[in-house]
C-alpha cells in the first residue's frame, strides 16, 4: 500500500514542476524570446495561452 502512495506522490510533484515549468515559460520566457526574434504581441499572446492551458492539464 506505501509502495503505490510513494508512487503517486511522486507523480504528483512531476505534474507540480512541469506545470510550474510551463507557467515560468509563458511568462517570462515567452514574451522575452519573442520580442528578441522580432514576433508581434498578438502571436506572443497566443503562444502564452496555449502554454499556461498545457500548464493547467498536467
Amino acid at each position: 500500500m506505501q509502495n503505490s502512495q510513494k508512487k503517486n506522490a511522486d507523480g504528483d510533484v512531476g505534474s507540480l514542476v512541469l506545470g510550474t515549468g510551463l507557467t515560468l515559460a509563458s511568462l517570462i520566457l515567452v514574451p522575452a524570446l519573442s520580442q528578441a526574434v522580432g514576433l508581434g504581441p498578438s502571436l506572443t499572446s497566443a503562444v502564452r495561452v496555449v502554454l499556461m492551458k498545457a500548464a493547467a492539464r498536467v
